[in-house]
């Protein structure tokens, strides 16, 4: 989980701290293969929208929501009817190691937090792909596909539904 959690917060971040970029909307896809040569596939679509709100909708191999707002992530899997909630660790300056994040070659960029680097791919103005190695050394990455910036985005989809009768579990 800490590796997608890590995923969500750069991008997020990546797109917030440009400039003259002030919400994000596209779809994903997500590979992550293991030191085997096993890859997993999710897709989804995620928006954004500065200061830190995001919500990541994954469609397969399984139904997910994460909500991001300010210091929570709210991840809602309605497959086992459970909804986990935690606090973003505030010592992690998103905004500090993206505006570090240095070319590489054109449209190719590093940043690093902690132990991770992370590789950024941009197409014109637009994020293309970020990539890294997790925790345990599996390669993920994170493709954006029909990317649209600056729109109005209501501020509503950020907020986490879900039924009453889920399991809650707070961290």
């Amino acid at each position: 989980m800490k590796p997608f959690l890590i995923a969500v917060f750069i991008t997020v971040e990546l797109f917030a701290s440009l400039d003259s970029i002030v919400s994000f909307d596209a779809d994903f896809t997500q590979n992550i293969t293991d030191d085997k040569n096993k890859t997993i596939s999710y897709n989804g679509h995620i928006i954004a929208t500065k200061p830190q709100n995001a919500r990541w909708s994954y469609f397969k191999p399984v139904k997910k929501e994460v909500y991001i707002n300010d210091y929570d992530v709210t991840i809602v899997e309605p497959e086992i009817e459970q909804v986990i909630i935690r606090k973003i660790e505030s010592n992690f300056d998103f905004f500090k190691m993206i505006e570090n994040a240095k070319e590489n070659s054109k449209d190719n960029y590093t940043a690093k937090y902690g132990d991770t680097l992370f590789n950024i791919k941009k197409k014109g103005d637009l994020i293309e792909s970020i990539s890294y190695l997790d925790e345990f050394e599996n390669r993920v990455v994170i493709i954006f596909k029909s990317q649209k910036q600056n729109q109005a985005i209501n501020k509503i989809l950020f907020m986490p539904t879900y039924p009453l009768d889920f399991d809650i579990i707070r961290d």
